[in-house]
């Protein structure tokens, strides 16, 4: 698979979830917390790279993008351990938007609340990153992102 589809992929995967979140937020009227801020920092200008970086295939980017995903991965699981441990006492953290413990949305089908469906997205765009990368490096090829 060319870097370009990869790079496809993982800039869908953050357009679809910043969509999302300004959907939580403009659509639904829910108020972000603290670390719902940290995420949203971390993926908007993902869309923006990974999607000029698709354009361009430039497999690169993986050094600017790949921080981004595993930092937002690192706090949107932290997040969702917060939420988990909500019923052990009060928040852990709060911010004029509330309680980074209070569950304002949970997905009907699977039960899934926000900051699940950002760690899934967080994972999904930094293994596409992690595959393109292996791939050039395992295929040797000129586009490896060792070399550009």
């Amino acid at each position: 698979m060319r870097p370009r589809r990869w790079l496809a992929a993982a800039t869908a995967v953050a357009a679809v979830a910043t969509a999302g979140s300004l959907y939580f937020s403009l659509g639904l009227g829910l108020v972000p917390c603290e670390l719902c801020w940290y995420q949203r920092i971390l993926m908007y200008p993902l869309v923006l790279i990974l999607g000029m970086a698709a354009v361009e295939e430039r497999a690169g980017v993986y050094r600017t993008a790949l921080p981004l995903s595993v930092g937002g991965f690192g706090i949107a699981a932290y997040h969702s351990y917060v939420q988990l441990q909500a019923a052990a006492g009060p928040g852990f953290c709060s911010a004029a938007g509330g309680s980074c413990a209070a569950i304002q949305w949970t997905a009907p089908v699977l039960g899934l609340t926000i900051p699940n469906l950002s760690l899934i997205a967080f994972a999904l765009i930094t293994l596409s990153l992690v595959g393109m990368v292996r791939q050039a490096a395992s295929a040797g090829s000129s586009t490896s992102p060792v070399s550009g």
